[in-house]
Protein backbone atom coordinates (compact mmCIF):
# COMPACT_ATOMS: atom_id res chain seq x y z
CA UNK A 1 0.00 0.00 0.00
CA UNK A 2 2.67 2.34 0.75
CA UNK A 3 4.65 1.75 -2.65
CA UNK A 4 1.36 2.51 -4.24
CA UNK A 5 1.00 5.27 -2.21
CA UNK A 6 4.50 6.73 -2.92
CA UNK A 7 4.15 6.24 -6.87
CA UNK A 8 0.27 7.51 -7.44
CA UNK A 9 0.17 11.00 -5.19
CA UNK A 10 3.25 12.55 -7.89
CA UNK A 11 1.61 11.35 -10.90
CA UNK A 12 -1.42 12.48 -9.83
CA UNK A 13 -0.50 15.50 -8.98
CA UNK A 14 1.65 15.90 -12.16
CA UNK A 15 -1.55 15.20 -14.07
CA UNK A 16 -3.47 17.89 -12.30
CA UNK A 17 -1.03 20.39 -13.06
CA UNK A 18 -0.52 19.56 -16.60
CA UNK A 19 -4.51 19.68 -16.77
CA UNK A 20 -3.99 23.28 -15.15
CA UNK A 21 -1.53 24.54 -17.21
CA UNK A 22 -3.05 23.88 -20.64
CA UNK A 23 -6.80 24.88 -19.49
CA UNK A 24 -5.94 28.42 -20.77
CA UNK A 25 -7.73 28.44 -23.63
CA UNK A 26 -11.05 26.26 -22.14
CA UNK A 27 -10.71 29.04 -19.17
CA UNK A 28 -10.76 31.99 -21.01
CA UNK A 29 -13.94 31.74 -22.63
CA UNK A 30 -17.35 33.90 -21.56
CA UNK A 31 -18.73 32.11 -18.62
CA UNK A 32 -21.75 35.28 -18.43
CA UNK A 33 -22.85 38.13 -20.36
CA UNK A 34 -20.27 40.52 -18.44
CA UNK A 35 -17.03 39.47 -19.74
CA UNK A 36 -16.75 38.87 -22.95
CA UNK A 37 -13.52 40.60 -23.80
CA UNK A 38 -13.80 39.92 -27.64
CA UNK A 39 -17.69 41.53 -27.54
CA UNK A 40 -16.07 44.06 -25.65
CA UNK A 41 -13.44 44.91 -27.82
CA UNK A 42 -15.74 44.86 -31.20
CA UNK A 43 -18.22 47.70 -29.50
CA UNK A 44 -15.30 49.49 -28.72
CA UNK A 45 -14.08 49.91 -32.00
CA UNK A 46 -17.57 50.74 -33.15
CA UNK A 47 -17.73 53.81 -30.95
CA UNK A 48 -13.88 54.66 -31.33
CA UNK A 49 -14.88 55.18 -35.62
CA UNK A 50 -18.13 57.04 -34.52
CA UNK A 51 -16.23 59.21 -32.47
CA UNK A 52 -18.71 58.44 -29.52
CA UNK A 53 -15.92 59.22 -26.81
CA UNK A 54 -17.93 59.18 -24.17
CA UNK A 55 -19.64 55.76 -24.49
CA UNK A 56 -15.94 54.57 -25.42
CA UNK A 57 -14.84 55.53 -22.24
CA UNK A 58 -17.63 53.34 -20.26
CA UNK A 59 -17.02 50.72 -22.44
CA UNK A 60 -12.82 50.89 -21.59
CA UNK A 61 -14.43 50.58 -17.91
CA UNK A 62 -16.54 47.31 -19.09
CA UNK A 63 -13.24 45.81 -20.47
CA UNK A 64 -11.33 46.55 -17.17
CA UNK A 65 -13.55 44.83 -15.32
CA UNK A 66 -14.12 41.99 -17.92
CA UNK A 67 -10.61 41.45 -17.53
CA UNK A 68 -10.07 41.53 -13.61
CA UNK A 69 -12.86 38.50 -13.58
CA UNK A 70 -10.90 36.43 -16.80
CA UNK A 71 -7.41 37.01 -15.49
CA UNK A 72 -7.88 35.08 -12.34
CA UNK A 73 -9.41 32.40 -13.96
CA UNK A 74 -6.22 32.14 -16.63
CA UNK A 75 -3.41 33.17 -14.62
CA UNK A 76 -2.07 30.02 -13.74
CA UNK A 77 -2.41 28.43 -17.29
CA UNK A 78 -1.15 31.87 -18.98
CA UNK A 79 2.09 33.45 -19.32
CA UNK A 80 2.64 36.52 -17.18
CA UNK A 81 4.03 38.47 -19.92
CA UNK A 82 0.94 38.49 -21.94
CA UNK A 83 -1.39 39.09 -18.90
CA UNK A 84 1.16 42.27 -18.46
CA UNK A 85 1.07 43.08 -22.30
CA UNK A 86 -2.82 43.54 -22.41
CA UNK A 87 -2.94 45.20 -19.12
CA UNK A 88 -0.61 47.69 -20.46
CA UNK A 89 -2.72 47.56 -24.09
CA UNK A 90 -5.43 48.89 -22.24
CA UNK A 91 -3.73 51.38 -20.32
CA UNK A 92 -2.76 52.94 -23.54
CA UNK A 93 -6.55 52.59 -24.49
CA UNK A 94 -7.59 54.81 -21.86
CA UNK A 95 -5.16 57.20 -22.41
CA UNK A 96 -6.13 57.55 -26.31
CA UNK A 97 -9.85 58.08 -25.22
CA UNK A 98 -8.81 60.50 -23.20
CA UNK A 99 -7.11 62.19 -25.45
CA UNK A 100 -9.58 61.75 -28.69
CA UNK A 101 -6.88 60.13 -30.34
CA UNK A 102 -8.72 57.53 -33.00
CA UNK A 103 -5.59 56.31 -34.45
CA UNK A 104 -4.06 55.59 -31.32
CA UNK A 105 -7.22 53.90 -30.10
CA UNK A 106 -7.40 51.72 -32.61
CA UNK A 107 -3.74 50.29 -32.63
CA UNK A 108 -4.26 49.79 -28.54
CA UNK A 109 -7.36 48.37 -29.51
CA UNK A 110 -5.80 45.90 -31.97
CA UNK A 111 -2.92 45.12 -29.71
CA UNK A 112 -4.97 43.72 -26.86
CA UNK A 113 -6.97 41.61 -29.51
CA UNK A 114 -3.91 40.46 -30.52
CA UNK A 115 -2.71 39.21 -26.73
CA UNK A 116 -6.24 38.24 -25.99
CA UNK A 117 -5.84 35.81 -29.64
CA UNK A 118 -2.72 34.78 -27.51
CA UNK A 119 -3.63 33.75 -24.70
CA UNK A 120 -3.86 29.86 -24.18
CA UNK A 121 -2.33 28.87 -26.67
Amino acid sequence: MRKFLVVSIPMVSLAFFILIMLSGSILKKSIGNDDNISESIQLLIQDIESGNWENADIKTDNLSKSWKKIVKRVQFSSERDELNQFDICVSHLRGAIMARDKSNSLIALNEAYEHWNDLGK
